[in-house]
């Protein structure tokens, strides 16, 4: 498939600022395991993640309405910071006045974009596998599994057919050791699994995957949603199982993918079987992203294995199971191109969902220690398809 570098036309940030009368934001180093310049396809010089923070009279803090109506203005100028995002992947803001969920929300609303949770439903996330209870608007733990568990490199719902574009992290209280949030490109991924896998790449653009996802009554893992959780939020005291299930199978339709997406109810909750694209294009540049979890879930059984549960099954789209080898040597581009984000407090990192991945190193010291907060945004479009086939179509979930 033939595509163009369109998004080279982006420049840089002239002298290393972003300038307004509100305020400035400055470009600035990371150490190199924080920081890295990206391969191919992206622009030479391109660095993940983009590190800005504001630039003011001897260093002094700005409120957060400045802060709100500067993003708001940059915005403004044709989506200046989304086109940032478009050529890094993630970017980082550090030294902002953010103070707590409430601070964050704020923040993360002044992007613009279309938030994918209401105030009144805390998982407007279709099929949420994992506990998010909401903490303000569109703002919600990352994820409050045991601190002892790896969760590797993956783009944002890759598992479900409907994912967001843009997550915002926010780091609220920070560990000393460890809990670092990494951060990769899928577009340099891809690039070099097409060089180093081409076999594998042709498979997956050829017959997608299949990802089973089974969902239980009862939480299956510390941190894991329950089957109410992921669908079940038109449910009601009283209602009996027959409406229960109708109800769960009324949010299941809305992810709009007709025979692409199959359920199969158990004693326990209901196994769900999607056949997904794991190759998709990225809006504006047409350039191939590799949108998926495959490393993510190839690691995570070997180091979790004694505490988690995997509740997430991937097969080619076939059914047929991919090679180990393929998956390993995912896992090991996937150590070559990315970074540990080293949190500081009051640190947030953005993220465009279809080109880059992050995760969640273990920490030492305890659970509290670590209080990461997110919060998930639709874009104007989904990912375009690599391919013509009705299964490689993204589609936005239908509304009810």
């Amino acid at each position: 498939m033939t595509t163009s570098l369109t998004q080279a036309t982006i420049k840089p940030l002239e002298s290393g600022k972003t300038t307004l009368p509100l305020l400035t934001f400055e470009q600035f180093e990371l150490p190199s395991s924080n920081q890295r310049v990206l391969g191919p396809p992206h622009p030479d010089g391109t660095v993940i993640p983009l590190a800005l923070r504001p630039s003011t009279p001897d260093d002094v803090v700005p409120d957060l309405d400045t802060v709100v109506e500067t993003i708001k203005s940059l915005q403004a100028q044709g989506g200046l910071l989304t086109k940032k995002l478009a050529l890094h992947g993630t970017l980082l803001f550090r030294g902002l006045p953010i103070h707590d969920a409430n601070d964050f929300s704020r923040f993360a609303h002044a992007f613009g974009y279309k938030p994918r949770m209401s105030i009144s439903f805390i998982h407007e996330i279709i099929g949420i596998v994992v506990d998010r209870p909401l903490l303000a608007p569109n703002v919600a733990p990352a994820n409050e599994s045991p601190k002892s568990v790896l969760i590797y490199n993956h783009n944002e719902s890759p598992q479900v057919p409907h994912a967001p574009e843009y997550i915002f992290f926010y780091g609220h209280r920070v560990p000393e050791k460890g809990g670092e949030t990494p951060i990769s490109s899928s577009l340099e991924l891809f690039h070099r699994a097409q060089q180093e896998i081409p076999d594998f790449i042709n498979q997956l653009a050829e017959k997608g995957i299949l990802s089973r996802v089974t969902y239980k009554v009862d939480r299956q893992y510390d941190g894991g949603s329950t089957l109410k959780q992921a669908f079940g939020k038109e449910i009601q005291d009283g209602d009996d199982e027959a409406i229960k299930r109708a109800k769960i199978e009324a949010q299941i339709a809305r992810y709009g993918r007709g025979k692409y997406t199959t359920w199969e109810w158990t004693d326990d909750g209901i196994v769900l079987t999607h056949r997904l694209p794991a190759i998709r294009t990225q809006p504006g540049t047409d350039l191939p992203t590799l949108f998926t979890g495959l490393a993510s879930y190839y690691k995570n059984i070997r180091v979790n294995s004694a505490t988690r549960k995997h509740v997430t099954q991937q097969l080619f789209g076939d059914g047929t199971p991919i090679p180990e080898e393929y998956l390993a040597r995912l896992l090991k581009i996937t150590d070559e191109i990315r970074v540990l984000h080293k949190w500081q407090h009051g640190d947030v990192l953005v993220y465009d969902n279809i080109i880059a991945q992050h995760g969640r190193q273990p920490w030492e010291g305890e659970q509290s220690d670590r209080v990461v907060l997110a919060s998930l945004f639709d874009g104007d479009e989904v990912p375009g398809a690599y391919g013509s086939e009705d299964w490689a179509q993204v589609v936005q979930a239908l509304d009810e």
